[in-house]
């Protein structure tokens, strides 16, 4: 019999070495387990949707909707190499598109809006009543950017709280500025600073055939030393043109309203001041259109009843 001398036995088959003890991926702890364990547990907790959270609200969104895929294979060779208590990071940038629209969505979700100070009406005694502001919040996008780029790299997450910034009304009872009212019936206009009496003057309106409409507006036209011209009514017919000048019916200023027609302006015929006297718009005394000219603006309010 023959001897079969250096004929080694089959070397047994090779196991893969496990990842060092203490190493991490991504915050999860991989210590002693194999490159396919680790892949496993990466993929699972990598692929598992994104919780976001504010004021007691939840909701969630998958990482291919944020544009993310993570480099696995990589983290898991990087694991497989590294020392003792190492923490290897993962590489999980989301695209830019994607993520960029889910911040639009955030900031159309989230993003309230502020409200400024309004005029809702006019109290029993006829004064304005001026809803209070509110502030408003806006999606900051940096930060919440960041917040979700970092917990997509995460495969132990933390819920993302998206982070919002105050915004504040432009307009306050403070600061509310001038309202008008006119009163028909007694032919007085007062102006308000806000709810706060300024002063008021006396004015004519319109006469019965051609009345002052009731109803809240707004001045949206003002002119300096005016030119009248004849409006598209049966009492006009056949005038002409007035240049600025002593004779103008409308004096020396123009406020004209929302209202078709209508505006606040000064007059040469002081005797009608107290009396239902115009063909509609509210006749002041010159002096008197010229003060509160420099007083309101494009955008005043103008509330008339028929009081």
């Amino acid at each position: 019999m023959l001897a079969l001398a250096g004929v080694a036995a089959p070397a047994a088959e090779q196991q893969p070495a496990p990842a060092a003890p203490g190493v991490t991926v991504g915050g999860l702890a991989v210590g002693g387990f194999t490159s396919e364990d680790i892949r496993a547990l990466l993929r699972r907790s990598l692929g598992a949707p994104l919780e976001f959270t504010l004021e007691g609200e939840t909701w969630n969104a998958r990482p291919d909707r944020l544009g993310a895929s993570a480099a696995v294979d990589d983290a898991v060779a990087r694991a497989l190499h590294a020392r003792t208590g190492t923490a290897v990071a993962v590489a999980a940038s989301p695209r830019r598109k994607p993520l960029e629209s889910y911040l639009r969505y955030l900031d159309r979700k989230l993003t309230v809006a502020p409200r400024d100070a309004s005029l809702v009406g006019l109290d029993a005694r006829l004064r304005p009543v001026i809803a209070a502001e509110a502030p408003g919040r806006r999606l900051d996008v940096r930060t919440t950017r960041a917040q979700i780029v970092a917990q997509l790299a995460r495969a132990q997450r933390e819920p993302v709280e998206p982070r919002l910034v105050p915004t504040r009304p432009k307009v306050t009872r403070a600061t509310f500025g001038p309202v008008i009212v006119i009163r028909r019936g007694s032919n007085m206009l007062s102006l308000y600073a806000g709810s706060r009496l300024v002063r008021t003057f006396g004015v004519a309106t319109g006469q019965s055939r051609y009345p002052t409409p009731t109803g809240t507006f707004s001045i949206a036209d003002m002119q300096y030393n005016p030119w009248w011209y004849p409006p598209d009514s049966e009492w006009a017919e056949g005038l002409e043109p007035v240049p600025p000048g002593p004779g103008n019916p409308l004096g020396t200023r123009w406020m004209g309203l929302s209202a078709w027609g209508v505006g606040i302006h000064g007059t040469p015929d002081a005797a009608s001041i107290g009396y239902s006297a115009s063909h509609g718009c509210i006749r002041m005394r010159i002096p008197d259109a010229e003060w509160l000219f420099q007083h309101v603006h494009v955008g005043t309010p103008v509330v008339i009843v028929s009081a």
